[in-house]
């Protein structure tokens, strides 16, 4: 293996990224325990409600924020949390995210009052949002080689999904056979673990800027983006859009995000480079991060509507149902670097939104009998062409930001993944709402009253309908079966067109992985630790050339400026360069002085 030969940087006490090169994949490992977790969280409250609601006996306002405040805050302080990171240090924001993501799960399992929960949940909140984007800035700071970064991007993205579809089974595991607070007490032996493993084994990293951190202008993305999913939120719930409930959050979300975008372009050192955004690749990956949210979350929902009110199945059996799904995503995880490096970016997410189209129109022969081997094909198509889009958008989005805005490009991707859901399950939930009302109009029998509450859900007509009883009861039962079924099948057509727009928007993407090594480097204007070779210039300027990343798959030449060497500097690493091997596929063949990799500069 090729090591680092650096003559011309003196090392820092509290730089610990020269640890990271041999560490690498056990760094990985930590922050996929850290996302873990914070996935598991998302989700493992959801069938511990009955339970809690039960013995707690919360308001339904109060139940509502009692499931809401975890993601609405998670998502508001992503970007404060993201580009604070990159100011004072991500490995710093990540262990205290580690220690209040601990106390809150404590306060929130042992919580005897509706409203130290929901204080809880938003601490959660809280720490998620330290804990997120921290994950994804500290990784692409480990793994300069884009190479590798690729594969590490694989397994972080199939964990994420295990996370979530693991949550609801082993929340009704602890559910079954403890109380409603042990799906927050889990967390506490392990945060206790993690904390400590963190502090030794992750490597601090920040980004470049040297000018003040903008509080006003986090603020203002934090009170905007909170504004804008709540008022999304409410969307999905139903409520009118016209209303002040649901209309004034959007229209103060939207206003303070189009005030925070302005006030960083005029900025000398913003919170977020906003030329990103005039990068198409970029734009583009974070656009299809939340069309493929965007289909996954709303048809999740729908689906899992539809094998328990239709099929009849219970929630474990549900759960198995999805299982499928989750395996493929892992799969397509594992072995999204690979096919990226063969097919290239813009192949590989338009397939994968072809793919997840396709999946989305087989399910439509879905019925109101159980099918299991199309519901099982489906899934697994369906899982392994979102999680290939997803994969892939999210390592073309953190490719093309520059080291430097790590933390800022990784909150900018976990916003657009939450807008996302919430998006979907109001604009998917609306078109379901939508379709499934008028089949219940002209049942015979069935007073107009029953019809207006039936119309609400699935569940409500059924409870309508064994109320009403008799052969009223009956027709309105299957009536109302049988306009979810054609609900849902006009809902996965709106899903399966806006799947294939993603593909069209796909076609901006790079076409093939370009792997020059990271050159504006590590924090603090330090070069990049990896399993790099560097040819030191002589002492007094030069350049020094790239000549090989380790892995033995390819190289990446360029020419970056050398700095000269401090007086008393000495090799961090004695040994040799290492050979360059020939390249499996293109790779730009130089780069200028000017453009350091993932500059804003056009490249595509």
């Amino acid at each position: 293996m090729a090591r680092t030969i650096t003559s011309g940087t003196r090392s820092r006490p509290h730089d610990r990224t020269t640890r990271g090169g041999a560490n690498r994949w056990v760094v990985l490992v930590v922050l996929c325990v850290s996302l873990l977790l914070v996935a598991l969280d998302a989700t493992v409250l959801h069938v511990a409600v009955p339970s809690l609601t039960e013995d707690l006996r919360p308001s339904s306002t109060a139940l509502l924020w009692i499931v809401d405040a975890y993601p609405l805050i998670c998502a508001s302080l992503l970007i404060l949390f993201g580009t604070l990171g990159d100011r004072i240090g991500r490995r710093k924001v990540l262990l205290f995210g580690y220690a209040l993501f601990g106390v809150a799960s404590a306060v929130a399992a042992l919580a005897t009052e509706p409203e130290v929960l929901i204080g809880a949940r938003a601490l959660l909140g809280v720490g998620g949002a330290m804990i997120m984007p921290a994950t994804l800035s500290i990784l692409r700071a480990v793994f300069p080689d884009r190479r590798e970064r690729a594969t590490a991007i694989g397994i972080w993205t199939a964990v994420a999904a295990v996370g979530a579809a693991t949550g609801p089974v082993l929340g009704g595991f602890l559910v079954e056979h403890y109380w409603w607070g042990s799906v927050f007490l889990i967390n506490i032996p392990l945060m206790m673990i993690i904390l400590p493993l963190g502090r030794l084994l992750l490597p601090e990293s920040r980004g470049g800027t040297d000018g003040p951190w903008d509080v006003l202008g986090a603020l203002m993305a934090a009170a905007g983006v909170l504004g804008a999913v709540l008022g999304v939120k409410r969307l999905g719930a139903g409520d009118p859009p016209l209303t002040l409930a649901t209309a004034g959050p959007l229209l103060v979300g939207g206003t303070l995000l189009v005030l925070f975008v302005r006030r960083q372009k005029r900025r000398a050192h913003p919170l977020i480079d906003m030329r990103l955004f005039s990068r198409a690749p970029f734009t583009t990956s974070v656009g299809c991060i939340v069309l493929a949210m965007l289909a996954l979350v709303g048809l999740e929902l729908i689906a899992v509507q539809y094998l328990q009110l239709v099929l009849g199945l219970s929630p474990l059996e549900t759960g198995l149902r999805l299982l499928p799904l989750t395996f493929a995503a892992m799969a397509a995880g594992a072995t999204g670097s690979y096919t990226l490096r063969r097919i290239g970016p813009r192949r590989m997410v338009g397939w994968g939104f072809v793919l997840t189209a396709a999946a989305v129109l087989l399910l439509v022969l879905m019925g109101e009998h159980d099918r299991p081997l199309l519901l099982t094909v489906g899934f697994v198509l369906l899982g392994f062409g979102l999680q290939t889009t997803l994969f892939s958008a999210y390592e073309s989005m953190l490719s093309e930001a520059p080291p430097s805005s790590a933390g800022g490009a990784a909150a900018i991707g976990e916003t657009s993944y939450q807008l996302g859901a919430g998006i979907g399950i109001a604009l998917l939930g609306s078109v379901m709402n939508a379709a499934y009302a008028p089949g219940l109009s002209g049942v015979p029998g069935v007073p107009d009253s029953a019809v207006k509450a039936a119309a609400n859900s699935l569940g409500e007509a059924y409870q309508v309908a064994g109320a009403l009883g008799g052969d009223a009861g009956a027709a309105l039962h299957r009536a109302a079966r049988h306009a979810f079924v054609n609900g849902l099948h006009v809902t996965l057509f709106v899903s399966a067109g806006l799947l294939l727009l993603g593909a069209l928007m796909a076609l901006r993407l790079p076409r093939v992985m370009e792997c020059a090594a990271d050159a504006d480097g590590g924090p603090d204007g330090l070069p990049p630790v990896a399993d790099l070779t560097k040819d030191a210039a002589p002492a007094g300027g030069g350049t020094a050339r790239t000549t090989g990343s380790g892995t033995g798959t390819g190289t990446a030449l360029g020419t970056v400026p050398a700095p000269a060497p401090a007086p008393d500097a000495a090799p961090l690493d004695e040994g040799r360069p290492g050979e360059a091997a020939e390249p499996a596929f293109r790779v730009p063949a130089t780069r200028g002085p000017a453009e350091p990799a993932g500059s804003t500069l056009p490249g595509h």
